[in-house]
């Protein structure tokens, strides 16, 4: 659970039955009454201990002064879109949407919306640097679309992209994992979602491609997993045979 003066995040995992009344409890609360909440299928252990975080952003972006909020969420942020309508814009606006993926590069290593941008940032605190890098100028006249894992990230990227002269900018609401619940892998999402816990990556059907590739042997693969090294532990596209006794968290 992450705690801040934007707003509050948090993941819950256990037992169906559990998570449900949990879930009941938290709307029965009249503050939480129309939460949004998003739901996946785990191993009941993914989250095996409570821990709650007060921080000063929501999403460490590194810019918790820019970020306005009010009653009604964020202010100045992206049109929300769900997903049927964003199926709408890109049918009436064609190659004038452009996606832009809010998450960490390697996340779109096994998973991406077609022909997405995705921005060189390996950490949520590189994206205002490389906003202001200029390297993205040329979108400030294209519908832009911000996408991530459940739609918090991009709820402040798009405010951030908003404030640096992007004019047209939407994000998907509630994230890729929305979208995966309506289209599956029949959509305009290809590959595996990486989540941070220890199931790593999640598919939204059988007929999800693989668009991963293993970094020692070139296998195609959507596994993320902890290889040890002289410096701690590297997070690596590694397939079952190239990987069979690494750690996944």
């Amino acid at each position: 659970i992450i705690v801040s003066p934007h707003g509050i995040n948090a993941t819950v995992g256990g037992d169906i039955e559990d998570v449900k009344r949990y879930v009941r409890g938290t709307r029965g609360y009249e503050p939480f009454r129309t939460a949004d909440i998003k739901w996946s299928d785990g191993l009941g252990n993914d989250f095996p201990r409570l821990s709650v975080k007060a921080r000063s952003e929501i999403v460490t972006f590194g810019a918790p002064d820019e970020l306005k909020v009010d009653e009604n969420g964020v202010v100045g942020g992206g049109v929300h879109l769900a997903p049927k309508e964003l199926h709408e814009l890109v049918d009436s606006r064609g190659d004038d949407v452009v996606f832009f993926d809010g998450r960490n590069a390697f996340e779109a290593e096994i998973g991406r919306f077609r022909d997405a941008v995705v921005p060189d940032v390996a950490t949520t605190r590189d994206f205002v640097d490389e906003l202001d890098s200029g390297k993205y100028d040329h979108l400030k006249g294209k519908a832009v679309v911000t996408y991530c894992t459940g739609g918090v990230r991009c709820e402040v990227l798009s405010s951030l992209m908003r404030s640096r002269g992007f004019g047209e900018v939407y994000q998907l609401d509630g994230g890729i994992v929305r979208y995966g619940e309506t289209f599956g892998d029949r959509g305009l999402w290809d590959g595996s979602l990486y989540v941070f816990d220890k199931r790593m990556n999640i598919e939204f059907s059988s007929e999800a491609k693989t668009l991963g590739v293993c970094v020692d042997c070139g296998t195609p693969t959507p596994r993320y997993r902890n290889r040890i090294d002289g410096d701690g532990r590297t997070l690596e596209l590694l397939c079952e045979s190239c990987s069979p006794d690494l750690e996944q968290d």
